[in-house]
């Protein structure tokens, strides 16, 4: 498989490529160049030196935040294990290799700081990171979203859209982490977790893309007679990928965030760039609530609702890929649109975990919920439609006929360079 592995934290090393066979790749462990001068930004410990041991008093908190963290990397590789037998091109099967290599390597970059940081009890949680395993009913994943099935390729690029980049967040937080060794493996993820989004930010433009040739080619909006996937799916799609990565952030407000915050061990997105005191004792935010039956907004200490601050950037990252989707639609001179649905729509966890919406933000009774949602969320003939779709092409060159080429190669190769050699 032509991959990118890293070799060396430098600039130079991190990104070598060449074939490797899969027997033979091997993961390194790599943490980012140590800054000798670096300080704490943010909380009650700001400007002090990192910690280049663990204190003692956020021993526990520190190895929580590792073990969730590292929970969710071999949770997306056990997801997309069977997602190879349908590759609809080498290009792709070459990428899903590369994102799998990768996800394993910061499974075990979290199991080398609980065991090289946390003694006993941290290489008992790292065996627990192994034990449990994606979807299983005695020993699931940790979070909801690291249970749900990744059947098929339109699920893994919404998965790697959605879901990936709130990992670029969460990693983007700790990244900030006064915990010297956490901060510098996070930064080092941020950089292969880049690629992760690409592959879902431009798998889903393919989609689209061949969509609307054969939307115009045919002049009809259902293509799926054609051998694609129709806007309509795609928007359900979107709509559940969407909803379940917002419930990842946690609720609106949570006093253990805050408590992070002010002990060092957890910051904000782009820490360095906020314009306040970074401590935030004395500040006050809006978060999402449920006012009065209704989906609105109430004022809460800005600690206490860093998880919105955090969930907030996320979005407004979402609604790019969005907004480039749209272009595809606007210049093929199509009047369809596609949108994030509500904040409120289909969530399981936080404010409105207790009502059901529609993708406009209108509550709905549980009955409603139960007769409309199939006009939402993908069904089971949706899912039989697309998974109908995912047929092999292994051949140089060739790609299924219901997603697009890329518009570029790997690298600086073409389309129809021999990304794995079978």
């Amino acid at each position: 498989v032509y991959l990118r592995t890293a070799v060396d934290v430098g600039r130079e090393g991190w990104a070598h490529f060449g074939h490797v066979a899969m027997k033979d790749y091997r993961w390194g462990v790599f943490l980012a160049e140590r800054d000798g001068d670096r300080r704490i930004g943010f909380g009650q410990h700001l400007g002090e030196p990192a910690w280049q041991k663990v204190p003692g008093e956020y021993r526990a908190d520190l190895q929580r935040l590792i073990v969730i963290q590292g929970d969710t990397e071999p949770a997306s590789v056990e997801q997309q294990r069977n997602l190879g037998a349908t590759a609809p091109s080498l290009y792709d099967l070459r990428n899903l290799f590369q994102v799998n290599v990768e996800e394993g390597r910061h499974l075990w970059a979290m199991v080398y700081l609980l065991h090289a940081y946390f003694g006993r009890e941290g290489r008992e949680e790292a065996e627990e990171l192994l034990h449990r395993n994606s979807g299983s009913e005695e020993s699931p994943r940790i979070l909801g979203a690291f249970n749900e099935e990744t059947p098929d390729w339109l699920s893994f690029f919404m998965f790697t859209y959605f879901t990936d980049r709130d990992g670029k967040y969460q990693l983007g937080t700790l990244k900030e982490s006064g915990f010297d060794p956490l901060s510098r493996t996070c930064e080092f993820m941020l950089k292969e977790e880049a690629h992760h989004m690409m592959v879902g930010t431009t798998g889903i433009d393919r989609v689209v893309e061949r969509t609307v040739q054969l939307m115009k080619e045919h002049d009809t909006d259902d293509v799926t007679g054609h051998g694609a996937i129709s806007l309509d799916a795609v928007q359900k799609y979107l709509n559940f990928h969407y909803s379940v990565s917002l419930d990842l952030f946690g609720s609106e407000t949570s006093s253990n965030v805050a408590n992070y915050y002010t002990a060092g061990l957890k910051g904000r997105w782009l820490e360095g760039r906020r314009k306040d005191d970074h401590r935030l004792t004395g500040d006050a935010m809006m978060v999402d609530a449920l006012v009065e039956g209704a989906i609105g907004q109430t004022e809460v200490s800005a600690l206490v609702g860093l998880n919105t601050d955090l969930r907030r950037e996320y979005i407004a990252d979402c609604q790019s890929g969005v907004n480039r989707w749209n272009r595809i639609l606007a210049d093929a001179g199509l009047p369809q649109r596609l949108y994030l649905p509500s904040i409120a729509f289909n969530r399981r966890v936080g404010a409105f975990a207790g009502i059901e919406a529609t993708p406009d933000g209108e509550i709905i009774t549980a009955d409603e919920w139960d007769r409309r949602n199939g006009a939402w969320l993908p069904t089971e003939v949706d899912k039989t439609h697309v998974r109908s779709l995912m047929r092999p092409v292994h051949e140089r060159g060739r790609i299924a006929g219901w997603i697009a080429p890329p518009r570029n190669g790997i690298n600086g190769r073409p389309f129809d360079y021999e990304y794995v050699r079978l």
